[in-house]
């Protein structure tokens, strides 16, 4: 059974996820709730729209997330602050990192810089990372474990 997505996103990743929505639910067919932003507005601040996302993250068992915002580092951060949550940001670049953040650290978030990705690497970006799994080796298992002690 695939995971619920919950997305959120302030203005700079408001048209983005208005094409990942879609993309996600209906071309990778995952259960998708949308967490806001419904409209465009330039004042708004994303800290209450990822908070929405992420403590439905954190009640449903198992689900991810998928946040936006210029940079995505800020939403991350937003993100990092609640308890068994590990955002993981992708702005570009190799994206060997976005498996490796399943793979070895079980992210549950993706953060994307909605003004560092075109529409298709966004899309590719997704996919990989809600089709990689985490491997659950010892190693990173036990890794995981020490942050969320630290919490």
């Amino acid at each position: 059974m695939k995971p619920t997505i919950y997305f959120a996103t302030d203005h700079a990743g408001f048209e983005l996820k208005n094409v990942l929505v879609p993309f996600v639910s209906t071309e990778l067919g995952f259960t998708v709730v949308d967490c806001g932003a419904t409209g465009f507005n330039e004042t708004d601040d994303y800290p209450d729209f990822i908070k929405l996302a992420i403590e439905r993250v954190q009640k449903a068992s198992g689900s991810l997330g998928i946040i936006l915002g210029g940079s995505g580092q800020g939403e991350a951060m937003v993100a990092n602050r609640f308890k068994g949550i590990r955002a993981t940001v992708y702005y570009g670049g190799v994206r060997e990192i976005i498996a490796l953040s399943r793979e070895h650290n079980d992210a549950n978030v993706l953060s994307l810089g909605a003004r560092f990705v075109s529409e298709e690497e966004a899309k590719e970006a997704v996919a990989e990372w809600l089709t990689t799994s985490f491997t659950g080796e010892e190693r990173h298992t036990r890794r995981i474990n020490k942050i969320d002690a630290l919490e």
